[in-house]
């Protein structure tokens, strides 16, 4: 017989799924998603006895005992009780201008990894057309790779990858006073950096909306409807980022200021 290498078992026990909190009783856990139960039992090949860990998707997360396995359901027994350890206190809403050629799949992975709590596809001026059309129906993929980032990266919530917004719902979001500040990378802007946005304001923000143009940026209508609604142009640095690198590398620059 082959028995599992050192690797193979802590790859295993960093497995984690996610279940309502209909499934959680003082009993246990059930699963009963398809997908997880063919992944528990034919991809990582967990048996009885087997750890894994569960989350709430709301609060909690949970150590738990695999005790049961069947066509139908996985059940598990609550070894262990705690809030989210690995969730970040900032609340961060990446409002992405949509990229070409599947580019936003790569955006919404990485934004998630580096703590992005939602993510807004935004239809604006100079998205291209082929892709103006193809949000909605890529929808439930783009919430599938947000599923998969978590539990890479072990997180205990799935941010929400909303419906396709226009660049007028967007700026109404933001004019709205949702968020404590908003952050517009502007090609424009030399002076002002993301650092020294931050450090002006009166207190430490709680939530923070970072805005990011398609692939030519946002045109001068856009950038001046942004400032009017309150969001701050800020330098990302000397060079000029693509699209699909300017978002994570925000949210990176943010959770460095404000949450580590």
């Amino acid at each position: 017989m082959v028995r599992d290498s050192g690797a193979l078992q802590k790859k295993r026990g960093m497995s984690r799924f996610f279940v309502g909190k209909g499934n959680i009783t003082a009993d246990g856990i059930v699963i009963s998603d398809p997908s997880d139960i063919h992944h528990i039992t034919r991809v990582l090949r967990l048996k009885e006895g087997s750890c894994f860990d569960v989350s709430d998707s709301e609060e909690w997360e949970y150590r738990v005992e695999l005790i049961h396995v069947s066509q139908s359901e996985v059940r598990g027994r609550i070894l262990d009780k705690q809030r989210f350890a690995r969730e970040p206190e900032l609340k961060v809403t990446l409002f992405q201008g949509v990229p070409k050629q599947g580019k936003m799949e790569s955006v919404i992975q990485k934004s998630v990894e580096l703590g992005a709590s939602a993510i807004v596809p935004v239809v604006t001026a100079r998205t291209a057309a082929a892709d103006k059309g193809g949000c909605a129906r890529k929808a439930a993929r783009w919430q599938k790779v947000s599923g998969e980032a978590v539990k890479q990266c072990r997180r205990g919530v799935v941010p929400e990858v909303a419906e396709a917004a226009t660049f007028s719902e967007m700026a109404g979001a933001i004019g709205s006073g949702r968020f404590d500040v908003a952050l517009f990378p502007y090609e424009n802007e030399e002076d002002t950096t993301i650092k020294g946005a931050l450090r002006q304001l009166a207190a430490k923000p709680k939530t923070v909306a970072v805005v990011i143009g398609p692939e030519g940026g946002f045109s001068d209508e856009e950038a001046a409807l942004l400032r009017e609604s309150g969001a701050v142009p800020v330098s990302l640095g000397k060079t000029i980022l693509r699209t699909e690198t300017a978002g994570p590398a925000a949210i990176a620059m943010v959770m460095y200021e404000l949450e580590l």
